[in-house]
Formats: structure tokens, C-alpha cells, sequence
């Protein structure tokens, strides 16, 4: 019989800025996360729809190409998955209420809490590593 690779917990990031949307990613790969990067709410949204149940972490912008917002994912991707760790960034202050659960930083955040969070979100439980159970 083969070896059996390891399960590895899996990421969205949804970040318009290409320089910060990389960076995030590479910290999670770094932190042996599977990451998808998505610049717009719309697209995240799309993959919430498909492997949501999959995802440990989603860390959106609150200011997106397109026409949904971070916020708007928030609600959409915690409404379907109450227990998804999901973390909002903005450099200025939120016009809309988070949904129950989500996390709030303000920019500039540091690296080292991407790297806590992603600990966290590990430590909430992995989805795949449940249903094995």
C-alpha cells in the first residue's frame, strides 16, 4: 500500500491588490495551507458555493473589484458555514455589521496574524479531517 499524503487544510483569499493577495497566500502555503485567491466577492462567492464545506479560512478586503463587497461575502459564507473562520480587513472604518463569528483587522495588520489566525482556524477543526472520523 502507498503512503497516505496528509490533508491540508484549505484557504480563501479574496484581496483585489495583487501584492497583498500574494503575500497572504504565501504565508498560508508557508503555514501547509491549500489556498485559492479570488479579487472579487463574486468569484469567492462562486467558490463558497462549490467547496465551502472544504474551507478553514476566508479572509476577504472589504473593498473588491466588482460589485459585492467583503462584508456581503461574510454574510453569504457564514450563513452557509456558521462554523467557517472568516476574517474582514479594511484601512478604514466598517459601514456594515459583521456577521456573527466573522473577525474584524483593521490595516495595517502584521504577518505574524495571519500566521496565528491560520493556527486558529486549524485548531477550529478541519472539515475533511471530520467527516474521516
Amino acid at each position: 500500500m502507498g503512503q497516505s499524503t496528509p490533508i491540508r487544510a484549505t484557504a480563501l483569499i479574496v484581496e483585489d491588490d495583487p501584492t497583498q493577495r500574494e503575500m497572504i497566500c504565501l504565508l498560508l502555503e508557508e503555514s501547509d495551507y491549500d489556498v485559492i485567491q479570488c479579487e472579487s466577492a463574486e468569484a469567492a462567492e462562486l467558490v463558497v458555493e462549490k467547496v465551502g464545506g472544504c474551507l478553514s479560512l476566508l479572509m476577504t478586503d472589504v473593498n473588491l473589484a466588482g460589485s459585492m463587497n467583503g462584508i456581503e461575502l461574510a454574510h453569504i459564507a457564514k450563513e452557509h458555514y456558521p462554523s467557517l473562520d472568516v476574517v474582514v480587513t479594511s484601512g478604514r472604518p466598517l459601514k456594515q455589521p459583521l456577521p456573527d463569528g466573522a473577525k474584524f483587522w483593521p490595516k495595517p495588520w502584521a504577518a505574524l496574524d495571519v500566521l496565528r489566525e491560520a493556527q486558529v482556524a486549524q485548531s477550529i477543526g478541519h472539515p475533511r479531517l471530520d467527516a474521516r472520523a
